[in-house]
C-alpha cells in the first residue's frame, strides 16, 4: 500500500550531501526574483533561493484510502527534491529523492527500492513536465519554462493576474494574487483526461520569503486519483541541508 502512495504522491508532486550547519547567505535581501513575462509588460515575483527546508502536517487521500502523515521536503536548488514521509508514532515509512536524470524510491516498511530514470514519471504526464516544473510547484513559483510559448494569454485585474497559455501539450493557467504570487496553478494535458491542479494560500513571509504555508494538491490521471492537504508548521530558505539517501543491501528492488 506504501509503495502506491508513495508513487501517487511522487506523481501528484509534478505535483513530484551533506552539509555543515553554517548558514548560506541569502541570494538578496528580499528572497525574490523577479524576472519578465515573455511578450508583456509584466514581470514576476518568484522566490530566489540556494536551499528549502520544510516540514508539513499532511492529509493524503489516495483513491478511497486516506492517510496522516507528516512530510519533511528539502530542495536544493536545480539538483535535488527530498522527501521523507512519516506516519503514525514518528515512523519513516518511505523515502523520495528526485532529480533532474532520476527517481529513487526507498519504500521502508516491505523493504524495497525503486530506481528509475526521470522519464519514470511520463506514466503519468506528457514530457513536457520537467524537474523545474516540480520544484516551482512544491515552492509556488511560476515556472517559467512554462511561459516560454507563443500560446500565451496575460489578464490583468485590480487584485489579481491570469497567464494562460499552451506548451508542450499542456496547457497550463495561473491565477496571481496582488502581490505577484501564485494562488491557483492548473494544468492538464491537452486532449487528455490527466490534470494537476494547486491551490496556494496563508502566505507569510519568513525571512523576506513569501510562501504558502497551507497547499491544496490534486492529482487525477489515467490511473491514479491522490489529493493532499499540506499544512506547513516549519520552512526555512538558505540554510545548509542533508539529503541522505542510501538504500540497505537487504532491500528488495523492484523494477
Amino acid at each position: 500500500m506504501w509503495n502506491k502512495w508513495v508513487t501517487g504522491f511522487l506523481c501528484l508532486t509534478l505535483v513530484f550531501a551533506c552539509g555543515t550547519k553554517k548558514k548560506i547567505a541569502k541570494v538578496d535581501g528580499s528572497g525574490v526574483e523577479t524576472k519578465p513575462v515573455p511578450n508583456s509588460n509584466y514581470s514576476l515575483n518568484n522566490l530566489d533561493f540556494h536551499t528549502f527546508s520544510g516540514k508539513a502536517k499532511t492529509k493524503v487521500a489516495f483513491g478511497d484510502s486516506n492517510h496522516d502523515v507528516t512530510l519533511n521536503i528539502r530542495i536544493q536548488r536545480d539538483r535535488a527534491i527530498w522527501i521523507a514521509v512519516t506516519a503514525l508514532l514518528g515512523i519513516e515509512v518511505a523515502r523520495v529523492m528526485i532529480t533532474p536524470d532520476s527517481v529513487k524510491i526507498l519504500n521502508k516498511l516491505p523493504g524495497e527500492y525503486i530506481v528509475k530514470p526521470f522519464s519514470y514519471i511520463y506514466r503519468y504526464t506528457t514530457e513536457g513536465v520537467t524537474f523545474s516544473t516540480l520544484q516551482d510547484l512544491l515552492l509556488a513559483n511560476v515556472s517559467v519554462p512554462l511561459l516560454k510559448t507563443e500560446n500565451l494569454t496575460v489578464a490583468s485585474s485590480e487584485d489579481e493576474v491570469q497567464l494562460i497559455g499552451i506548451k508542450d501539450n499542456l496547457a497550463f493557467h495561473y491565477s496571481l494574487n496582488q502581490n505577484d504570487r501564485p494562488k491557483v496553478f492548473r494544468l492538464n494535458t491537452v486532449g487528455g483526461n490527466e490534470n494537476l491542479e494547486a491551490v496556494y494560500g496563508r502566505f507569510v513571509s519568513t525571512a523576506g520569503y513569501e510562501f504558502p504555508q497551507a497547499q491544496q494538491l490534486r492529482l487525477n490521471a489515467q490511473t491514479i486519483k491522490v489529493e493532499a492537504l499540506l499544512e506547513y508548521n516549519k520552512v526555512e530558505f538558505n540554510q545548509s541541508i542533508e539529503t541522505p539517501f542510501t538504500a540497505p543491501a537487504r532491500y528488495k528492488v523492484i523494477n
